[in-house]
């Protein structure tokens, strides 16, 4: 089905806006699909306004993720080291919308766990990878919810190092990390070739 429209503009623009003002801060276009890109403030409202309007109906919460952009040398479509990118379907118009917001280091998001269950635990991914904070959803002193309770620093964000750690096996053995290994691989060309060595068998 075609995307809901109010004239030539896709009505979830037309009744955010009448909704939250100049919360919305932009609209982008890119690859037809559509990005709302509002207030942290104005999130919530933008979020059950799109949820409970009975011409949408974006009752389906696919996914939020983060993205670290305090390396980006580019055009942003928000200001803030972090941007959190909320994934929603109205199954009533098989159609799509994305809502974008934007944080710096130390600021929170409000959680919208109690608006859509299944945002508690991709908030709380976020949370452990990125160290982005939702206000109403944890953390919860001295536990990571995906790495270990002892792990320091948040890896996916950009100064992060890379590299590989020691892997302990059954008997308290450690196995190589990553970087102590290179191995290749068959799948770096159509030949089979890794450099000048041949791995495919063939």
């Amino acid at each position: 089905m075609a995307n809901p429209m109010i004239g030539s503009e896709r009505a979830e623009i037309s009744i955010v806006r009448d909704k939250i003002g100049k919360e919305l801060l932009k609209v982008k276009e890119d690859r037809g699909e559509t990005y709302l890109c509002v207030t942290v403030a104005s999130l919530r409202d933008t979020i059950i306004k799109l949820k409970e309007d009975p011409e949408l109906d974006y009752g389906y919460f696919s996914e939020c993720l983060g993205v670290d952009y305090s390396t980006w040398q580019h055009e942003r479509d928000l200001m803030g080291r972090f941007e959190v990118v909320y994934n929603l379907m109205s199954l009533k118009h098989f159609s799509r919308i994305f809502v974008k917001v934007a944080v710096d280091d130390g600021q929170s998001i409000p959680t919208l766990k109690d608006i859509f269950m299944g945002a508690e635990y991709p908030e709380r991914e976020i949370q452990d990878l990125f160290g982005v904070q939702f206000e109403g959803n944890g953390p919860i002193a001295g536990l990571r919810f995906m790495l270990p309770d002892d792990w320091v620093g948040y890896p996916l964000r950009k100064e992060y190092p890379l590299g590989g750690e020691d892997v302990v096996f059954d008997k308290g053995t450690l196995g190589p990390a990553v970087e102590d290994i290179s191995m290749p691989h068959a799948g770096e060309s159509f030949e089979g070739n890794t450099g000048s060595e041949n791995v495919s068998g063939r």
